[in-house]
């Protein structure tokens, strides 16, 4: 007689073997199986992560009670196995711990990112940088891609400007719709979004591989002040991870309109009509603490019932065909 603990060890290797050709694969699946070229998201959090420095509220009482797990902030990774490199959009205050999960995952034992494309100088994007300083990697002229005035920002403001003089980082330009060539196979355009630029200005990305488009906005005010039509871009995209930072008006107790962004009600309703196979595109990511697709069942539900997804860490995303 098999065992019940036994059979369901086996039914469950077995499920996971299926799961693994499939094009979007789960954080949990073996480095051997994953394809040479995806993406990896390696957190989904507002700037402050989750839960948040100072809150007692009901949302971070279900990390505090032990009924959620921590959220690091919101990054990707793009590898290129065969090019045998990587690279992370946004350096995070989790910078560590997710250039350790992302080049584990990758497999090529990479002393330090080969590149680093940083969207805008709010805290939880550019701060990860100091991982690479001296007191700590010591590394040597690690590429980070950044627009004019974010390069100004990190030459004229300590610490970050050791870190230029130091040549732990070398600094190299972006320029809105100019795309930049990682591979052969993998190139990745900045394009300019709206958003309070008090230190840098904000860009989103997309980027490119074979036929697969990738589409990455993690800030933005709101969709209606934006040059660009965010439905076109959707209908472009294979996949669109979007700025899901609250998910509904009043979820704050500030005067929201200070911090700008589209609640994903918003969002939801301004997509609605999309074909429900662009409306799968849509990955929401960049939750603040109080945004309950951190820790809601039923928000969450409500979200993919209408057709949308929700980012989770470790997501993986295959980039060519």
């Amino acid at each position: 007689m098999i065992r019940s603990d036994t059979f369901n060890v086996a039914f469950l290797l077995l499920i996971s073997t299926a799961i693994s050709s499939c094009k979007e694969k789960s954080a949990g699946q073996a480095e051997a199986s994953l394809p040479d070229q995806f993406i990896m998201v390696l957190g989904v959090a507002q700037d402050a992560g989750y839960p948040q420095a100072g809150c007692e509220k009901a949302c971070c009482q279900h990390y505090w009670s032990g009924e959620h797990k921590e959220e690091r902030v919101v990054s990707l990774g793009i590898v290129d196995k065969k090019a045998g490199k990587v690279w992370m959009i946004e350096a995070t205050p989790d910078f560590k711990s997710q250039w350790h999960d992302l080049n584990e995952k990758a497999g090529l034992n990479n002393t330090s990112p080969d590149g680093i494309f940083l969207t805008h100088a709010h805290v939880g994007h550019y701060t990860g940088l100091m991982e690479l300083g001296r007191e700590i990697m010591g590394a040597a002229s690690v590429p980070v891609y950044g627009m004019p005035v974010m390069r100004s920002f990190l030459t004229q403001n300590g610490p970050w400007s050791q870190l230029v003089a130091l040549e732990n980082i070398s600094l190299q330009k972006l320029a809105a719709d100019s795309t930049i060539q990682l591979s052969p196979d993998i190139s990745i355009t900045p394009f300019l979004v709206p958003h309070r630029d008090e230190f840098s200005e904000t860009v989103g990305y997309r980027i490119e591989s074979g036929r697969k488009g990738v589409i990455f906005i993690p800030d933005i005010d709101k969709w209606s002040k934006w040059d660009r039509n965010i439905r076109e871009l959707v209908a472009s995209a294979d996949v669109a991870f979007l700025d899901a930072t609250f998910f509904r008006k009043g979820e704050i107790a500030r005067d929201m309109s200070e911090v700008p962004h589209p609640f994903v009600e918003e969002s939801m309703a301004l997509f609605e009509d999309l074909p429900e196979s662009d409306r799968r595109k849509v990955h929401f990511i960049h939750f603040n603490h109080t945004n309950p697709l951190i820790w809601s069942d039923e928000e969450m539900k409500n979200v993919k019932t209408n057709g949308f997804n929700i980012s989770r860490e470790g997501d993986i995303f295959e980039l060519v065909n």
